[in-house]
């Protein structure tokens, strides 16, 4: 495999770990097409154990991620009304506030209203945040695993 061609592979799985925490770019199926277009290339042992490691890794990932995040906001009494107004904020406020704002804006707007007080109200925020941080922490870890080990394969062959 050519330099360039390691470099876009590169480029792809890079593109991949933003689609992690970018909301609407699926950051694994990307990374895990960055492995598989550099193991269908390079075709060498390693480079085939590469690409079934970053497999595993990524259904674990799968797994976990839907295990994980919906003890929390559940617990926390969270509706799927105040996810909705959440997303609807975070693809307004895309184009005025940081994404980030925006969805934390319309969460706490709506846990406020339903809740009443405003410490109630953040109390639960900060919960929801925190489980569907933890998802995007856990994918991510899951994607520089991958990527590393790509990276290590690189190197040493």
């Amino acid at each position: 495999m050519g330099t360039w061609q390691l470099v876009l592979v590169g480029l792809v799985m890079l593109l991949g770990l933003f689609g992690v925490v970018t909301p609407g770019l699926p950051g694994p199926p990307i990374v895990w097409a960055g492995v598989l277009w550099w193991s269908m290339t390079e075709r060498t042992a390693s480079a085939w154990a590469v690409l079934a490691g970053a497999t595993g890794v990524l259904l674990l990932n799968q797994a976990v991620i839907w295990l994980l995040p919906p003890r929390r906001p559940r617990g926390a009494g969270i509706t799927r009304r105040a996810f909705l107004v959440a997303g609807a904020s975070g693809v307004v406020g895309f184009f005025v506030l940081p994404v980030i704002g925006a969805v934390l804006a319309g969460l706490y707007a709506m846990e406020r209203r339903r809740l009443g007080g405003h410490g109630e109200a953040w109390a639960s925020t900060r919960t929801v945040m925190r489980a569907l941080g933890t998802s995007v922490l856990v994918e991510l870890f899951a994607c520089l695993l991958v990527v590393g080990g790509w990276i290590g394969a690189v190197v040493r062959g």
